[in-house]
Formats: C-alpha cells, structure tokens, sequence
C-alpha cells in the first residue's frame, strides 16, 4: 500500500492514478489493477445511490461504504470523502466525522472540497494525524451556489483564488490536492507551483495525476461529464447477462 507520504513525494514521471469505488467486489478489482488510490467519493450519490446531486449524502453512507472499500483494498490508499454539512459547521463537527472515516470505516486520509472555510480544519486534522487530500476548481456540493457543474477558473481573478488557496491548504498540510474541471492552463499553473501532487479531473494533462469516477470508466453511467471517459461498456455486459438469465428460467434450460 502507498502510504500519504509516498503519495505526498510522487514522481512527476510516474502519474499517479485514482479512482472511485464504491463497495467491496469493485474495491477488489480496482485494487487488483494496481491503482494508487481509490477514492469513496460522495459521488455516490449519483453513482449508486440513486440520488440527483451529491448533497443528500450522508455521513453514515460514507462511512459504511468506505467501510466495504477498506476491507477489500489490500494495496491502495483508501481517501473517505466528507460529505455536505459534515464539516463547516464547527471544528467539532469536522473533526469528529473525519476521525469516524479513519477510526470507524478504515480510511487512510479524507478528502474535503475546499475554500477559504477549510484552511484552519485542514490545519487542525493533519495537526491531529488525519491526513486530508485537498480538493478545490469544481467542488460539486456548491452546485447551488455556483449554478451547476460549469468549469470553474474561467476568469483571472477566479484563476488566482485557487492558485492562493491551492498554497494555503498546502501550507496547512494537505498532502494532494485534487482539481476539478478548470483550464489546462491553470492547472499547469497550480501543479508547478505546489510541491504536494495535484490529480486532475477534467484539469488537462500537465498535474500528476489523474482520477476519474468508476462509473463513467466502465460505461455503467447513464451520462458521463465532457471531461470523462468510457473504457468499457459494462452496462451492456449486464444488460445481456440479466436477459440471457430470465431466458434461460422462461425456456427450461436453467437450472
């Protein structure tokens, strides 16, 4: 298993790779192909959940599924992600849910999406040995703020609140930072000034790494972002298993 630290001090020549997973069989095989890190992101909600938006996610769903992801990755860094309103409320509140992620769940680190809100926490989590992945550019729980899934960074002065807070939350001791759906050009930008690795998700090619949502790799989502990719069609697979099932009970031949 990579530890925070080997993450923390990733190659450039070496890109790291991460993905979701979401339960145990997944988990097993996302592990098995040798990926750094797997992420039981929020994005369950979508993904498995059944939910329109990541907001209805609570922390007891990340729990149990960090949980069945944990039990099953023997060589992957595991990274529990803080759902809505499990943190900003009070330091308490963060503390006490990102510690259930490590303590209850087996997680080796949590990811936060990120603000100027999230500087202190990150501070006070590393400070109590919580590792935190830091996550700023489209963070999905402000969707209602933001107007949506729009890519973020589009202006000069949006550019450089996420290059300032991409410094702080390093400064604070996140050991990564993911970033999502912004300019190539200013994730170049964040990824050479940061020492921490940046994994980019709809970022461009030039941070250290990459991550995208399981789904949406093994073509089992029913819409995939602009910036993803299908690297299978899975649901098909299901489809033609699940009709070649009910067949074979309807005709006899099975059992």
């Amino acid at each position: 298993m990579p530890t925070v630290q080997e993450i923390q001090r990733a190659s450039p020549e070496e890109p790291l790779t991460m993905l979701t997973a979401y339960d145990a069989p997944t988990a097993a095989i996302v592990d098995a192909a040798g990926i750094d890190v797997i992420l039981v992101g929020d994005s369950m909600g979508n993904a498995v959940l059944g939910y329109d938006s990541t907001l209805p996610v609570t922390m007891d769903e990340v729990v149990s599924h960090t949980a069945a992801v944990a039990r099953a990755a023997d060589e992957a860094l595991v990274v529990g992600d803080m759902p809505f309103l499990s943190y900003g409320t009070s330091a308490e509140t963060g503390i006490e849910n990102a510690g259930r992620l490590l303590k209850e769940a087996g997680a080796n680190a949590v990811k936060i999406e990120s603000g100027p809100h999230t500087v202190e926490l990150t501070d006070r989590l590393v400070d109590l040995g919580i590792p935190v992945m830091a996550h700023l550019g489209l963070t999905p729980q402000r969707r209602n703020q933001i107007g949506g899934y729009a890519r973020q960074g589009t202006t000069e002065e949006a550019a450089a609140e996420i290059r300032d807070l991409a410094a702080k939350h390093e400064a604070a001791g996140a050991f990564s930072l993911v970033l999502e759906h912004v300019p190539d050009e200013l994730a170049a930008e964040v990824t050479a000034e940061l020492d921490i690795p940046v994994i980019g998700i709809g970022a461009g090619p030039e941070t250290d790494g990459q991550v995208l949502v399981l789904t949406d790799v093994l073509g089992l989502s029913e819409s995939v972002p602009p910036f993803a990719e299908e690297f299978g069609d899975v649901r098909t697979e299901m489809e033609d298993a699940v009709a070649a099932y009910r067949a074979a009970v309807e005709d006899g031949s099975f059992p």
